[in-house]
């Protein structure tokens, strides 16, 4: 090896080594960034569920019902309609059914993490989202139930079965921060279909989205009747009052597609105003079909209101 093939190989290992410290600078930064985002939102959503949520969830959401003992011999007194003929028929005497309840509930978060949910005129869809879910898994385990994480864009991407504990609960805020978005449609119906497919006992679903898909009845209702589904739309203050911005460029974030147009127009504003309004009155008359609770949230305020003002409804239903 020459002077030069000896000089270029040790500036290309220099070069390299510098490549791989610069990476792992930015791995290391951007994991205490992660760990630094998923303590926010344990210390929010703790104080949520502890303070605005105590106790609901565990009141408003019952277990499965009852669910089947053991059978045991006959006594006196026992209800006959309890009688299990097949066992009593092996066994020469009768024998009854015993069940037990169970107190036991399974909360599902359903999580949407489609490119649109990255937009946010105060703080991003997203963030909040996180948080809320957060705070309904906290007040999960705090009445001691399993918690499970769907996240879905195009479709179903990453599923974490139900369990127990603060640590998993932590788990799977950290997988929420840790998604990339996705620009592909947003399909909900394939996402419930798989959720559908992969729980074997009834859950309670909590479905996290914008809820700018096309439609959600079919795969929505299916779940519906072996689930209690419940739907937390996120919407935006400017879906309600758009700005004076002048001439803007709006872009899809999911499609690409852009639109220019003058927001100085008042009768432009107003048709922006009417056309999101129309379409989240579409999906309400979808989730009220599908007999489907829906919670309407403004991104960048107060998430607890809502989600008291519903738990207090469905307390009183």
């Amino acid at each position: 090896m020459t002077k030069l093939d000896e000089f270029i190989s040790k500036t290309e290992n220099q070069s390299v080594q510098k490549r791989s410290d610069q990476r792992s600078d930015f791995d290391e930064e951007r994991a205490d960034n992660l760990l630094r985002r998923v303590k926010k939102i344990e210390i929010a959503s703790n104080r949520v569920a502890d303070e605005a949520l105590s106790g609901q969830f565990k009141s408003v959401f019952r277990g499965q019902g009852i669910e089947f003992d053991e059978v045991r011999e006959y006594s006196e007194g026992d209800d006959v309609r309890s009688i299990d003929w097949n066992v009593t028929a092996r066994a020469g005497k009768p024998y009854v059914k015993r069940y037990s309840e169970e107190r036991e509930r399974t909360l599902i978060i359903v999580f949407d993490v489609s490119a649109s949910n990255i937009f946010g005129s105060r703080v991003s869809r997203i963030d909040t989202a996180a948080e809320i879910a957060a705070s309904l898994m906290f007040s999960a385990i705090k009445s001691n139930d399993k918690v499970g994480l769907l996240t879905f864009a195009d479709g179903a991407l990453d599923f974490y079965p139900p369990r127990k504990g603060k640590k998993y609960v932590l788990r799977l805020t950290k997988a929420i921060l840790q998604s990339k978005p996705r620009c592909e449609r947003t399909d909900l119906n394939a996402a419930l279909e798989f959720l559908d497919g992969v729980l074997k006992r009834r859950a309670i679903v909590f479905v996290i989205s914008d809820f700018y898909v096309s439609s959600i009845g079919r795969a929505l209702r299916y779940c519906r009747r072996r689930n209690d589904v419940v739907a937390v739309s996120l919407e935006e203050p400017l879906e309600k009052d758009f700005p004076n911005l002048g001439f803007v460029t709006l872009r899809d974030p999911e499609s690409g597609a852009t639109l220019e147009l003058d927001s100085a127009s008042k009768r432009v504003r107003e048709t922006i105003i009417e056309r999101i309004e129309s379409k989240r009155s579409a999906v309400a008359a979808q989730l009220k079909d599908a007999r489907v609770d829906c919670v309407r949230i403004v991104n960048g305020e107060d998430y607890a209101l809502p989600l008291q003002r519903f738990f207090r409804l469905r307390e009183r239903r």
